[in-house]
């Protein structure tokens, strides 16, 4: 299955095989399963149905790689109006939203200024509903200029949440520089097709870098946000947490919406906080295809989908 990785992350940025997979009704089912749906009514009801089992949610408005200023605008306002409408089903302080600095302007000219003036904006409406924005990690040319974003966010926000990828090389230092008093940091293994100098490729190697990780986070001072489905990694980090003293409450597990449901609802029935990363937009394809490359087993289905429509 690992050798699948690469070539379904090459489907994702193939138009040709985008635009038949948008355009077939066949996909419906399958991106069902992991993108709540295309409006921001989507987004609120999945997060009634996730908070009413315990659970509570990162939203994310799909979209990256923006070049056309119109269109990063309308990303942040889907952001604006998201919040509003958390705020009337009185869901905010049940939900978070993480946001990728591709999506509103980090592209465009003079891109990392406007990438963070609307991230500030999107971050002063999330605070003035009482809750949190965390600032999603895309490919390793883009590590820096989101990091030194995350700086200056928190000069005025200091809850915003940072996100961390264990196969890059260079994470296990950056967890140590991050693990500091109130700082949140999301660590998850990674979801873009990396070159052998920047990342580990070796599913073993990803997996003893994420415990490196997840080790450096939970000896600092921060709030450590645990993303994996793994059952493997979550019983290590378990482990890891009663081997550090944390007391629940200063830690929590997260997983996409969609992945291991079940496992979401017996973590929170133990009395771990849980959190669901919740999709939901039109530019769902890219996050299909990297969903399809973490679990390329989900392909079988994906594929006899599609061949029955012929």
């Amino acid at each position: 299955m690992a050798l699948l990785r690469r070539p379904i992350l090459m489907l994702a940025r193939s138009g040709r095989v985008k635009e038949m997979v948008t355009t077939m009704p066949v996909s419906a089912g399958i991106v069902r399963r992991y993108v709540a749906g295309e409006r921001t009514a989507d987004a609120v009801r999945a997060t009634r149905e996730l908070v009413d089992a315990g659970l509570t949610t990162s939203i994310d408005y799909l979209g990256e790689d923006t070049t056309d200023e119109k269109r990063a605008e309308a990303t942040v306002g889907a952001y604006l109006e998201l919040l509003q409408a958390l705020h009337d089903a009185g869901l905010a302080t049940s939900a978070e939203v993480s946001v990728k600095l591709s999506a509103i302007g980090q592209y465009l000219p003079g891109g990392d200024r406007v990438a963070l003036e609307n991230a500030r904006r999107i971050c002063r409406a999330a605070g003035n509903v009482g809750t949190t924005v965390t600032l999603d990690m895309e490919d390793h040319t883009t590590t820096d200029a989101t990091l030194h974003t995350l700086r200056e966010l928190r000069q005025d926000f200091p809850g915003t949440g940072a996100v961390l990828q264990a196969y890059l090389r260079r994470t296990e230092a950056d967890c140590r520089r991050l693990a500091t008093e109130g700082s949140r940091v999301r660590l998850c293994k990674g979801a873009y097709d990396e070159p052998e100098d920047v990342a580990f490729t070796d599913r073993v190697d990803v997996d003893r870098s994420y415990v490196r990780c997840l080790k450096a986070l939970l000896a600092g001072d921060g709030y450590p946000m645990i993303a994996t489905h793994d059952p493997r990694m979550i019983a290590i980090a378990q482990h890891l947490v009663d081997e550090s003293g944390r007391e629940r409450g200063s830690y929590e597990f997260q997983m996409l919406y969609g992945t291991r449901p079940e496992e979401q609802r017996r973590l929170a029935g133990l009395g771990e906080r849980m959190r669901v990363y919740v999709p939901y937009g039109e530019e769902w394809y890219g996050y299909l295809m990297r969903r399809l490359a973490e679990r390329p087993q989900n392909l079988s289905f994906f594929l006899r989908s599609l061949l029955s429509q012929k």
